[in-house]
């Protein structure tokens, strides 16, 4: 059964990859200067690169996390009796939850913010942004989520729906689509759109520190940390990334070995983006 769950975990990725390549292609919001294929290239070794890694790192053990916390009857879950679909329903609204806190943390914590500015450094915003994740960064959610993993109690199969959800909405609100703004008014005010989280990667960093949510964009409504809508206009000439680094914003070799560096060693940003 994990295997059928991780191969279909799996093929939502690729089918959502496959999706919104074709839609961007097909009707993109934005003029990119770079080639598309260039930029799945560049993202996609990365993405490779990380996959191996963390499945080797994460995967496995968070499996056995996973089988172990069920056996023991750990977390909140159990505890409520919590099975079937309501079971399912609830852990992935708590594990978005935690995303989205997780998500908050990454840009208040400089140690965190060190690693998640490889992905905000694109200069451009499309599908394949979705592949661009420091393994640092994701070496760190990982632990962060084994931690609300005990606290939870999902099972094993809500923890691998949760992820394919998680893996195709990032891939949705990333892409280069948008929606007509009848749509785009009603469907942000519960679910994540490319307009809604195009206003994160702003390179006015007044936006970067709003629109966290992942799945459910609610959480930011709930939590007071929601800008202000783009018009279509405004989205298809909205400056993307960081404004520092932008030379180097294609060179994954730079943003691999960028959090290294002794420039980043404080621990809180101030909302000004710098650190304390």
């Amino acid at each position: 059964m994990d295997i059928d769950l991780d191969t279909g975990k799996l093929l939502v990725f690729v089918g959502g990859l496959c999706l919104f390549f074709g839609l961007e292609a097909l009707g993109p919001t934005r003029v990119i200067p770079q080639s598309k294929l260039s930029r799945l290239f560049r993202h996609g070794l990365m993405a490779t690169f990380n996959t191996s890694l963390i499945r080797v790192l994460t995967f496995v053990p968070m499996l056995g996390w996973l089988v172990y916390i069920e056996q023991q009857g750990f977390g909140i879950v159990r505890w409520l009796g919590l099975s079937g679909p309501i079971e399912f329903a609830l852990s992935i609204i708590v594990l978005d939850l935690f995303d989205y806190w997780w998500h908050r943390a990454n840009h208040r914590v400089t140690f965190l913010w060190r690693f998640h500015k490889a992905h905000h450094s694109d200069t451009a915003i499309d599908v394949t942004t979705a592949l661009r994740f420091h393994p640092g960064e994701l070496l760190l959610s990982m632990l962060a989520k084994a931690v609300w993993v005990l606290l939870w109690g999902p099972s094993t199969f809500a923890w691998f729906l949760f992820e394919a959800l998680v893996s195709f909405c990032s891939q949705a609100h990333h892409s280069n689509v948008d929606l007509p703004d009848s749509i785009e008014q009603r469907i942000s005010k519960l679910w994540v759109t490319p307009r809604f989280h195009a206003k994160h990667h702003g390179i006015d960093r007044s936006f970067g520190d709003a629109n966290f949510s992942t799945i459910f964009s609610f959480w930011d409504l709930i939590f007071n940390t929601t800008a202000s809508n783009l018009s279509q206009a405004q989205m298809q000439n909205l400056d993307i990334g960081l404004p520092e680094g932008r030379q180097h914003a294609n060179s994954l070799v730079y943003w691999l070995k960028e959090p290294l560096q002794p420039s980043n060693l404080h621990l809180v940003r101030r909302d000004n983006g710098t650190s304390l």
